[in-house]
């Protein structure tokens, strides 16, 4: 599924992250891969404006049923309509304005004919009902799917993890990311004594004198329709509160007390997010944190936790360093894609590195608020040594579903780091990033828009250095060579004429140089061995020739 060489065998090994789903590697592309991942007009030619999700669960079955009520505003007069879920899940009908309407099916595809077309800048709603055995993951996270299991005391355990793999694995909607409903209600009917956590706030519950309670939860943000969660168990809740942010955790009744003292992380990340990316970009939903039967996901303002009440990452430390034993992995990543890829979303999963690059690299900012930026460095070169390949170019393929390597997560985050370096003013780096973060609230966007911000807001020439690292699979290397008693200089990158300035320690001294593709003269020294690059701030290799 991951390359062949050892390094990523390690990355699957030790982590392979909480999306890893979503990395497929190489592959021949078909019908099924456009359909998912591409705009045709029975796809551009609405937008949609609510989900109202209503789904019964039977876990003694593994087998769900309900309907989707789907609100949208028509963009272009639209014939037809392609809706998506998965061809294991049945179509038990589609109701339009009162009548049930035809449609077909292609692969994961679901192409809806109206009667009429539907008329431009009016808006609109149909329901599509459901049902059937939805596809279980045999790995969660790593592999999309529905998770049916027990907890300790033999109660049902359920939850559903699809980042990548579609929301339509469960159920019916628009399954791009290109397009956020504004609202969602989510009702779901669990078994009785059993509750359910969904997004956003509770609504209230009901009981439907068949054995069935249903739960009711609304969002008033638009969301990824991957982010919308069901969670059944035997919870228990308990809140706190960060300012003005309503703080929500659910875990299971016998992990209470170890949960009361773990997600005591959650203030000190909330005042280090708050700082350096603006207030929590869901407010109005607040924050929760929910016990899952699998390790976490970043399902908005219902984050997924499965970490164990450990620190690190599953109880071990990705970086080797030492530094990742610090805190709980689970709630920082996981809760700073609230801000990068939940608030901030790529349009395409081939920009993914949009979420996971930022979300990484607040990893490093949760430790520098808390330790110091030595520690944030230490963390950031222990990660080039275990969680980087350096074989593919991070940015995907367009239009077919398909991100790019894995590289997205610590090299993109060490590119951020590197571009902070060539900046060289952390006042004027955190104001953009702040800047960045709340600009783009709740957008969607892409690589081109993200990579002009930055340059535009920084007076830097940025492009070069962001085209390097995401669309091709070396990083720049600094070519170091003696002749005639002098020292020359350049890079050796894959963008052309490419620029970048880098700090050299020059014996005792640090000097700025700003290598480009041609040789230039090193002045300050003659000794080759006095000669040694920032490597921990900048994410180069070196070649002396």
């Amino acid at each position: 599924m991951y390359a062949k060489h050892f390094l990523l065998f390690v990355f699957l090994s030790n982590i392979a992250l909480i999306q890893g789903q979503v990395f497929q590697g190489s592959k021949e592309y078909t019908r099924g891969d456009t359909l998912r991942g591409s705009l045709r007009p029975e796809r551009s030619s609405y937008d949609v404006l609510k989900y109202n999700l209503n789904v019964k669960v039977e876990p003694s079955k593994k087998y769900i049923s309900g309907f989707n009520e789907i609100f949208f505003r028509v963009i272009e007069n639209m014939p037809i309509m392609q809706l998506d879920l998965f061809e294991n899940m049945k179509v038990d009908s589609i109701v339009h304005q009162g009548e049930k309407l035809n449609y077909t099916r292609d692969f994961n595809a679901v192409f809806i004919t109206f009667k009429n077309a539907l008329i431009a800048e009016t808006i609109d709603s149909l329901s599509i009902h459901f049902s059937g055995h939805p596809t279980i993951a045999k790995t969660p996270p790593w592999d999309g799917g529905f998770v049916f299991s027990k907890d300790k005391n033999g109660k049902d355990w359920v939850s559903v993890a699809v980042q990548g793999t579609g929301a339509s694995l469960w159920y019916p909607n628009k399954d791009h990311q290109s397009d956020k409903p504004e609202e969602a209600e989510i009702h779901v009917a669990a078994p009785n004594g059993l509750m359910n956590i969904s997004n956003g706030r509770f609504t209230g519950k009901k009981d439907l004198e068949n054995g069935f309670t249903e739960w009711s939860w609304k969002v008033t943000n638009p969301i990824n329709n991957y982010n919308i969660i069901l969670n059944i168990g035997d919870y228990v809740h308990f809140a706190d509160k960060f300012r003005d942010l309503d703080l929500n955790y659910y875990v299971l009744a016998y992990n209470l007390e170890k949960a009361k003292k773990q997600f005591q992380e959650v203030i000190p990340m909330m005042e280090c997010f708050y700082e350096h990316f603006g207030e929590y970009p869901f407010k109005e939903d607040a924050y929760k944190l929910v016990e899952t039967p699998y390790l976490g996901m970043e399902h908005q303002s219902a984050i997924a936790y499965g970490n164990e009440y450990k620190m690190g990452y599953a109880g071990t430390d990705i970086s080797k360093t030492g530094i990742g034993k610090k805190f709980d992995f689970i709630i920082i990543h996981e809760t700073g894609h609230e801000w990068f890829g939940n608030s901030i979303t790529s349009s395409d999963i081939a920009d993914m590195w949009i979420h996971e690059a930022f979300t990484s690299y607040a990893e490093a900012v949760y430790i520098e608020c808390r330790w110091g930026k030595e520690d944030a460095l230490k963390y950031f070169n222990g990660l080039q040594k275990t969680m980087i390949s350096n074989e593919e170019a991070i940015i995907g393929d367009y239009g077919v579903n398909k991100e790019g390597s894995f590289d997205m997560y610590y090299k993109g985050a060490n590119m951020l780091n590197t571009i902070r370096s060539v900046i060289n003013d952390d006042e004027k780096w955190w104001a953009l990033v702040k800047d960045f973060s709340e600009n783009f609230k709740h957008k969607i966007t892409n690589s081109e828009e993200v990579i002009a911000f930055f340059e535009e807001n920084s007076n830097e020439t940025l492009a070069p250095i962001f085209n390097q690292y995401l669309y091709h699979s070396k990083i720049p290397v600094l070519l170091l060579k003696k002749e005639k008693k002098r020292i020359y200089y350049r890079w050796d990158a894959s963008v052309e004429n490419f620029k970048m300035p880098i700090d050299v320690k020059l014996g005792k001294r640090i000097k700025r140089i700003k290598p480009n593709s041609d040789w230039e003269k090193l002045r300050g020294t003659r000794k080759m061995r006095k000669v040694n690059p920032d490597l921990e701030r900048f994410y180069v290799e070196v070649e002396k020739l």
